[in-house]
């Protein structure tokens, strides 16, 4: 499997599809390149699609005691890094969640590196009551239980009846939690607190898609419109009875919106 060194981290990435413009996908905060399975079909046709795990996920180098905090600077410095040594010199630029976030700082950080952006179920800003939970998130991982870790965070991520409906499968995946790195996560989960770009969205000028899932309870509707309504070029499209996992939930409409969006002219 294909990895790279940026910035002293070893980074984990993919690269699928044909075409001559590149979409940037970025990840979840516990997910990984995997997360991306009912996208890959509908985009590869038309782009080349670049997945990755940021340090702390999935294959990427982790953190360990010594190494320095986390952060969205850093996060998109390596990014940065990654399409350097990967010869992209811009592309669209999206993500879900803490991958939507990054997108953000991405974005006014980076704007020539990026063309169009996908915003997806993400905050330009922590709520207090977000923060309760991802502080909750990040005390439970410093307990180094991953049952325990995955059974406190699983329903925040999908609609009531998405989650009755797969409970089964939800349940089966206790196992491959494991795989997780808590003291990462932990990272992961500080770096997310921090973030706060709301008073600077009316910087980004590129056409910019805003998604959030109608049911989504972790980061609740008015996040993505307070996002679409601060970045000039923005549209927001709510997906209706989709949760926070709104691109596995509601993927055949997630993916005709983005499509239907890079191919405007």
């Amino acid at each position: 499997m294909p990895t790279i060194t940026v910035n002293g981290v070893e980074l984990y990435y993919e690269l699928h599809g044909s075409g001559d413009e590149i979409l940037v996908l970025n990840n979840g905060i516990i997910a990984n390149t995997a997360s991306w399975v009912y996208q890959l079909p509908a985009l590869t046709p038309h782009y080349r699609v670049l997945l990755y795990d940021m340090r702390g996920q999935g294959q990427s180098q982790k953190w360990r005691e010594g190494d320095p905090d986390y952060s969205w600077e850093m996060h998109t410095d390596d990014l940065a890094a990654l399409l350097d040594a990967l010869d992209i010199g811009s592309a669209h630029m999206g993500g879900i969640s803490y991958g939507g976030e990054l997108t953000q700082v991405f974005a006014l950080r980076y704007p020539a590196r990026c063309r169009r952006l996908i915003i997806a179920d993400a905050v330009s800003d922590v709520g207090p009551q977000l923060l309760a939970i991802a502080d909750s998130w990040l005390r439970i991982a410093e307990l180094g239980d991953h049952e325990l870790f995955y059974r406190s965070t699983w329903y925040w991520n999908f609609s009531e009846q998405f989650f009755n409906e797969s409970y089964d499968f939800l349940l089966s995946r206790v196992e491959a939690a494991k795989a997780l790195d808590l003291p990462s996560v932990g990272q992961l989960c500080r770096c997310f607190m921090t973030m706060n770009t709301t008073a600077q969205l009316s910087q980004i000028q590129h056409p910019t898609c805003v998604l959030v899932g109608e049911k989504d309870i972790l980061k609740p509707v008015h996040y993505s419109e307070t996002i679409a309504a601060q970045i000039p070029n923005a549209c927001l499209h709510v997906l209706p009875g989709a949760g926070h996992a709104s691109f596995w939930e509601s993927a055949a409409e997630f993916n005709r919106i983005i499509l239907d969006f890079l191919q405007t002219a």
